[in-house]
């Protein structure tokens, strides 16, 4: 079997022979070149499987080679070297299309997991959204092809990458087909929501902890990083994480390393950072609630995924494959929606995007009656009115507002449950909750 080939580019001889060597001895085969020039030249003349450049060459810098590979060899992964703690430029050369970046003074265990990745990247076929069986971004509008094209190139980079969006819109399903897509698919994909982490236990949950190390460790905990170790963690809501944790998570990304709570040594991680929120991230970095260096760190490619309203003609195909996973799932045959049923829709703003659009469409298959879904079984609402309200008492000026919105949660509630003969798990999905809320409201209101 041939040997895979990489491209050296540094105009220090004990570095370039650094990089031979280590490369030699992974049992692959080396071309060196000491300026852009040269480098140019063997690009011309060979084929490589992976390119190594340091940022600094007396023709130029690394970011030109980076630009060039993408342009006449846009399947070559590139990772540059970079000097130690030189972010900006680290971050530069990801966002020009490099692969990874690795610091000096080298760590060889960096450098040859940087390999690995990278020569994984270069032996697979082009990868592509349409063939991850459940899993896909559906849609052929404009938006989502350029949505799908972007996925499919930032998978073959190990940059960071922000995702946003509004709420609903898809932005973990996004994530992991970047992650499921590239040379870490095999790997663990780790979802983290940072806004439902309780402050307090923050640290413990992201870096882990040794037995004993504060009351109730019982035991010692590897945390998310560690979990995510050699794959994908995606930090959905990052702006809801406090300051003290933003510092700590700059520096675990920088470092590459962590320490548990209550451990004496850092243990190294090899994460690829994804991350998102319907939030407006740079307003929170201009008031001052999000760190500025953090968010450089994060957003180096921002991928904006975009609203349903934004992308009406998807909505008939959207709305036929929840029905049919709706079905499956149910065990029933599959309903169709009727043309007053789709022009509703396709005239509905969708504040909550896709995940409203499910949920309307799985209360919808509850209500309706044989195999056909009406538009009175979509129940839509305008943006002013609550989900899953039936009815409107009266506002007293004598009672409270608590107690109104009491009356109006009972009598939503009362009324699910007589249109679905008392069943809790249908009455829940009526009123667009989940069936454990419903419990919680039903204990609170005492209802039977």
């Amino acid at each position: 079997m041939n040997k895979k080939q990489v491209l050296v580019i540094d105009d220090e001889p004990d570095i370039r022979e650094l990089l031979e060597l280590t490369l030699g001895r992974m049992n692959l085969e080396t071309r060196a070149a000491a300026n852009l020039d040269e480098a140019r030249h063997l690009l011309q003349d060979f084929r490589f499987d992976l390119c190594l450049t340091d940022m600094r060459l007396p023709d130029g810098n690394g970011i030109d080679l980076v630009r060039h590979i993408q342009d006449k060899h846009p399947q070559l992964p590139v990772a540059v070297i970079t000097a130690h703690g030189n972010m900006e430029t680290a971050i530069a050369a990801l966002k020009a299309g490099a692969f990874d970046f690795v610091s000096k003074p080298l760590d060889l265990n960096d450098l040859r997991s940087i390999v690995r990745s990278a020569l994984k990247v270069s032996q697979a076929p082009a990868p592509k959204t349409e063939h991850l069986g459940t899993r896909e971004l559906l849609g052929e509008s404009p938006a989502i092809h350029k949505v799908r094209a972007m996925i499919e190139k930032l998978a073959r980079s190990q940059a960071p990458v922000y995702v946003s969006g509004e709420s609903g819109t898809g932005k973990e399903l996004v994530a992991r087909l970047i992650h499921d897509l590239g040379p870490r698919g095999s790997k663990p994909f780790v979802p983290v929501n940072c806004g439902a982490i309780p402050e307090q236990l923050m640290e413990s949950e992201f870096f882990g902890h040794k037995k004993g190390s504060f009351t109730g460790a019982v035991q010692d905990k590897e945390g998310l990083f560690k979990a995510a170790d050699d794959g994908t963690l995606f930090l959905d809501e990052v702006g809801d994480l406090p300051i003290h944790m933003q510092v700590k998570l700059l520096r675990a990304i920088q470092e590459k390393s962590i320490r548990p709570v209550g451990a004496q040594t850092e243990i190294r991680v090899d994460v690829r950072i994804l991350s998102a929120t319907h939030k407006k991230l740079h307003e929170l970095v201009k008031e001052g609630k999000f760190r500025q260096d953090l968010y450089y760190r994060l957003n180096v490619i921002e991928l904006p995924v975009p609203s349903l309203r934004g992308r009406p003609e998807d909505i008939p195909l959207l709305a036929e494959a929840v029905c049919q996973r709706l079905a499956e799932t149910q065990e029933m045959p599959v309903p169709h929606l009727s043309p007053h049923a789709l022009e509703a829709l396709s005239h509905y703003a969708f504040p909550g995007n896709v995940r409203e659009l499910e949920n309307i469409l799985e209360r919808a298959l509850t209500l309706c009656d044989g195999q056909e879904i009406s538009a009175d079984d979509l129940q839509l609402r305008d943006d002013s009115q609550p989900a899953g309200e039936m009815t409107h008492p009266d506002f007293s000026a004598d009672g409270s507002l608590e107690d109104y919105l009491e009356q109006v949660e009972r009598g939503a509630i009362e009324h699910a449950l007589a249109k679905t003969n008392r069943n809790k798990t249908a009455a829940a999905k009526l009123l667009g909750i989940t069936f454990r809320a419903l419990r919680y409201k039903l204990e609170k209101l005492g209802i039977e």
